[in-house]
């Protein structure tokens, strides 16, 4: 059985020559499923052997929303400061400058424009891999910027949260975002447009106390983490044990607090029915 076995000692084989694994060959969901990552972005990045649904980008919920992936981003070049000077572990101005190069992304938020099964559509979409997604000034201004836009353009606004909550380096600037952004959703309501919008996961903190459960429709995707604070600290503070379920979308669902959970695979059709039916007009 020598056909295994390495008769020759000491091959060595050129750095130039080595050739590498492709990084994202594979995936494995938390489940333990081992997925082609060509397959999984076919399936709109969900596991077809569990149904997980993967944490995604904006950019991949643009090429799932938009017509063709065909669009215009609104107000992409503001990008957030450092007014307040704030040190941690390290400099804020230094996390912003390192998480810009490395995501490729200016804050975490994206708003964009286009198509959506042929009719206009604004979508505000947040991006987890920018400081967890969470809510700064900049956050709070292209959201309320998104919305003067459907307001304008008398077009549907829909929000797709995923957000650790407020960014605490810009402190009470961050926190203004939840009255900011709330404000600007009352004026989208009062101009009669609709509001659709989706909690991924996870979507908890400030998010989830302003602009993330202010919809005209509440809708999620199967299994996201959805709630204020998180389980542990909830658990902590209360004393109790906690449902079982807790937090997940499909917990909230029964409780009241959403309205629909769509899949991934029916979330353009999904967000355009509810569009069709709050304004009355043929259904697309």
């Amino acid at each position: 059985m020598a056909w295994f076995k390495r008769k020759e000692k000491g091959i060595q084989t050129p750095t130039d020559e080595k050739k590498d694994v492709p990084k994202g060959l594979w995936y494995k969901s938390p489940t333990g499923k081992i997925v082609d990552s060509d397959e999984l972005e076919r399936n709109l990045w969900v596991s077809p052997e569990d149904d997980y649904h993967v944490r995604i980008g904006s950019k991949e919920y643009f090429q799932i929303l938009f017509d063709d992936n065909v669009f215009t981003e609104l107000d992409a070049n503001l990008t957030s400061v450092d007014s307040l000077n704030f040190v941690d572990t390290k400099k804020y101005s230094e996390r912003l400058k390192e998480v810009t190069e490395k995501t490729n992304l200016k804050d975490a938020v994206r708003t964009a424009v286009g198509k959506s099964k042929g009719k206009d559509l604004v979508v505000s979409c947040m991006d987890f891999a920018f400081i967890g997604g969470s809510m700064g000034a900049v956050v709070g201004e292209k959201i309320a910027r998104g919305i003067d836009y459907a307001i304008k353009h008398n077009l549907p606004f829909v929000m797709i949260s995923k957000s650790g909550g407020a960014r605490m380096m810009e402190a009470a600037q961050s926190l203004m975002q939840l009255a900011k952004t709330s404000a600007k959703l009352a004026q989208l309501a009062e101009a009669k447009i609709p509001y659709i919008s989706l909690c991924t996961d996870p979507t908890t903190g400030g998010t989830t106390a302003s602009y993330a459960m202010l919809g005209d429709i509440n809708i999620a995707e199967p299994g996201a983490l959805i709630g204020f604070a998180g389980p542990r600290v909830v658990k902590d503070t209360t004393g109790k044990d906690l449902p079982e379920g807790f937090q997940t979308s499909e917990f909230l669902l029964d409780h009241g607090f959403l309205d629909f959970i769509a899949h991934r695979k029916e979330l353009k059709n999904k967000i355009n029915l509810y569009i069709d039916l709050i304004l009355n007009q043929e259904v697309r």
